[in-house]
């Protein structure tokens, strides 16, 4: 936990400036997260959210509050009838099916569970309770089954995203509605169709519009008023605006104190979504690489930037995240067998100035840019790779003969850093529930599965590249190497015996054939008919 004067500072979409963190209540947070809608396995772009939210709620944790997180599942919805009439499969179970898809994801990016995960359909008495307040306060009107929003009747319309009522374009999920007062009117409840799931309400049967559930369910776990509300720069307009809309006029003391989006990921410099068919999915991305490279892909960047996803960035992350592991490995196995050579008695020593000093500066720097509106490249690309660094050193110094006092103090000097970087590494999720070993292996086998190799393999080339330099074929020597890492595989003598390890790939030269990698994730996919996500 970190101290509790340390002070939080984030991007607030409503102000359009960067605040000090100040909760309603001292010391706990409430925040509410938009979730998916759950009719198709989840893509990079939502990734790209939940990692982001999930560093929020890491690091509201770190900075000692108590967080009531709270994240939804849209599991009725026109997407969802349309999938599972596609499909010729029951709109109920096919969302629940891609619910828990979701939560797999999450998982394997090491994304904390929330407090709450409420789904839709489980609180549609909530959802027509809110209904009925915004139509006894005069600001929404049923007409033939169908509820609709009036946009006239609530004066502060536009505040988030400073748009001005009549700019609005009406319809930006529906088509237009003669039967609306005005045209950017939007439905709070939608009158029953025949063969699409269906609740009584005092309408007549139908089901929630797609705003309301979200100003209902975080009202029910909340209250009106809480600290933080999220979700994708594209849910600010119409899907804020429309909750902040609904929520105040079903109570007067509706607020949200900070209003956070993080930017899009992008592909060719395009907006990744389903509607232009530039999306991959989660599992595309992390059958070829390590859910850990993904993460550190996403946390590359800061949130609130739109990132542009690429083949060649996340070898770079993967790379980055083995030597990680393979540092914190080495520094475990150092720390492992000097306590055995020493015995548990061994005295404590003190660090070293310089030692000292790199766990200061990690600590501060951390501590100063994590707060400073979770810019976590700062984290991944500076202090943190200078421990790093320093750990490398250090390892290599121990190694060396040296008086037993300098090398006690080695020791506790990698012992202090290695718990520091690992309290980092938490906060950013990078942290595995696996050992250090497991997860080198799981990145191994990722490689191995994108150069289309086996151990075997691989290991047969080593034999043959020792016999090509016993033979003095230096040529050929070279050329299994080079062939290798051409496919992300490097090769490294140590000492007397040759290792391998994950690497970028060197792209192989052919005339007028640029580099390309086979078996990675394409950069373009036959587009699909459907709309974008919130």
């Amino acid at each position: 936990m970190a101290d509790k004067k340390l002070q939080l500072q984030l991007y607030n979409s409503m102000t359009k400036e960067k605040e000090v963190f100040k909760p309603i209540v001292d010391g706990k947070v409430a925040m509410y997260i938009c979730g998916v809608t759950s009719y198709d396995l989840s893509h990079i772009g939502h990734a790209r959210a939940y990692v982001a939210f999930d560093v929020l709620y890491r690091c509201l944790r770190f900075l000692g509050y108590e967080v009531v997180y709270v994240r939804n599942f849209t599991d009725v919805d026109d997407k969802i009838i349309r999938r599972a009439n596609e499909v010729g499969e029951d709109p109920k179970v096919l969302s629940g099916r891609f619910c828990e898809e979701f939560l797999n994801d999450m998982a394997d990016l090491q994304c904390l569970v929330p407090t709450h995960q409420p789904r839709v359909t489980d609180h549609m008495e909530q959802i027509k309770d809110m209904i009925a307040k915004i139509i006894s306060n005069g600001c929404a009107y049923a007409v033939d089954g169908d509820v609709y929003f009036s946009v006239d009747n609530f004066p502060n319309y536009g505040r988030l995203s400073g748009r001005k009522l009549e700019d609005n374009r009406a319809g930006e999920r529906v088509a237009v509605d003669e039967r609306k007062r005005n045209p950017a009117d939007f439905a709070l409840w939608k009158a029953a169709k025949s063969g699409e799931p269906q609740w009584d309400s005092p309408w007549g049967p139908g089901r929630p519009g797609w705003h309301i559930e979200c100003s209902a369910m975080s009202a029910h776990y909340l209250t009106h008023a809480f600290d933080i509300h999220g979700g994708g720069m594209d849910l600010i307009f119409p899907h804020h605006e429309n909750e902040i809309a609904q929520s105040c006029a079903a109570c007067s003391e509706s607020k949200v104190n900070y209003w956070i989006h993080n930017g899009f990921v992008t592909a060719n410099d395009e907006k990744m979504s389903k509607s232009i068919g530039n999306f991959f999915t989660i599992r595309e991305v992390i059958k070829l690489y390590h859910p850990l490279a993904l993460r550190h892909f996403l946390l590359g960047t800061h949130y609130r930037s739109p990132v542009n996803y690429s083949i060649a960035q996340i070898e770079i992350s993967s790379e980055a995240v083995f030597y990680i592991y393979q540092t914190l490995q080495d520094c475990e196995d150092a720390l492992l067998a000097f306590k055995e050579e020493s015995g548990a008695n061994a005295k404590p020593a003190r660090i070293s100035p310089a030692a000292q000093d790199c766990i200061s500066k990690l600590h501060n720097e951390f501590e100063t840019r994590i707060t400073d509106d979770l810019h976590t490249p700062s984290i991944l690309n500076a202090a943190l790779q200078e421990a790093f660094r320093f750990i490398n050193t250090s390892l290599t110094m121990l190694k060396k003969k040296q008086p037993k006092q300098q090398q006690l103090s080695a020791v506790k000097a990698l012992t202090d850093l290695e718990k520091e970087v690992k309290q980092v590494l938490d906060v950013l999720g990078l942290l595995s529930s696996s050992t250090y070993a497991e997860v080198l292996q799981q990145l191994k086998d990722k490689a191995l599965k994108r150069a289309g190799l086996t151990e075997t393999d691989i290991l047969h080339s080593i034999e043959e590249r020792t016999l090509a330099r016993k033979n003095k074929e230096f040529s050929k020597s070279d050329q299994i190497r080079s062939d290798l890492a051409g496919k992300g595989i490097a090769l490294m003598d140590v000492g007397k015996e040759t290792v391998w390890r994950p690497c970028v790939p060197v792209q192989q030269e052919q005339p007028g054939v640029p580099g390309k990698q086979e078996n990675a994730p394409p950069v373009e996919k036959a587009p699909s008919a459907e709309p974008a996500d919130k």
